[in-house]
């Protein structure tokens, strides 16, 4: 089984992409964050004509998150449910066994901004909401763009972002405490080394000179951990002609 997510930055822009990708990797989940799209512009049709079936919570400019799979999508629910938000940032279903959540995690602007408080009370009520997933789905992977950069390693230039979004200790406190609920770090169970990064900024030739972050993320529950064989970053779409700034994470487990 492959899970995958990807934040695309314009599903309208990023649609070639992400059908070239699908039909290349055939994935049995992908998740998709900031597809910018409401739901009656969601691209159903075309991705049904590539054999996969699709759900989507969006809204206009904005957000927005999708999952995409070849299989029948289950139980799906949107948003969390114990936090009054506008912005459509949650999405979750279950596949072939599994509960997929995917999710765009708020980027919090600045550490002094009442994004930065919004964020983490986003977060805080996400941990809320996936500890009673965690007990009607034993087998649980939580993917999306965190915008959450774990440790040191995650960050081209730690020294350069100390007191910034994405990497400051509250920020990461709450990923533990995701990761204290019983979920692991798929990544970090295969790759120990430093300089592997998502997300590159447009600017300074930043992804040519791999200055960039790790903020894409795919924890899985205690019962998916012995399943994982591999977990990788897919650069080939970032190197693409007007590609998002993110790029794939890709998980493949045992059936």
């Amino acid at each position: 089984m492959k899970l995958a997510t990807w934040n695309v930055n314009s599903l309208t822009v990023r649609l070639p992409h992400v059908l070239d990708w699908l039909v290349a990797n055939q994935p049995d989940a992908l998740c998709l964050q900031e597809t910018k799209q409401e739901d009656s512009k969601f691209p159903y049709a075309a991705l049904q004509e590539a054999g996969f079936n699709a759900v989507h919570n969006g809204q206009k400019t904005y957000n927005g998150v999708a999952i995409i799979s070849p299989h029948p999508i289950r139980e799906v629910h949107v948003d969390l449910p114990n936090f009054a938000d506008e912005q459509k940032r949650i999405i979750a279903a279950t596949i072939q066994g599994v509960r997929v959540i995917c999710a765009y995690i708020v980027n919090g602007q600045a550490v002094d901004s009442d994004k930065y408080q919004y964020k983490l009370n986003w977060l805080a009520a996400l941990q809320n909401w996936v500890t009673d997933e965690l007990k009607q789905h034993e087998k649980l992977a939580l993917l999306g763009d965190y915008n959450i950069a774990p440790d040191d390693r995650d960050c081209h230039d730690p020294a350069a972002w100390q007191g910034q979004v994405l990497v400051s200790p509250r920020e990461r406190q709450a990923f533990q405490d995701l990761i204290g609920l019983g979920l692991c770090d798929s990544y970090r169970l295969f790759n120990q080394e430093e300089g592997q990064f998502t997300w590159w900024d447009y600017r300074m030739a930043a992804f040519r000179r791999n200055m960039g972050l790790r903020i894409d993320h795919i924890l899985v529950s205690d019962a998916l951990k012995p399943l994982c064989q591999s977990c990788l970053i897919d650069k080939t779409p970032r190197k693409l002609e007007r590609p998002s700034d993110h790029t794939p994470v890709v998980l493949t487990l045992l059936d």
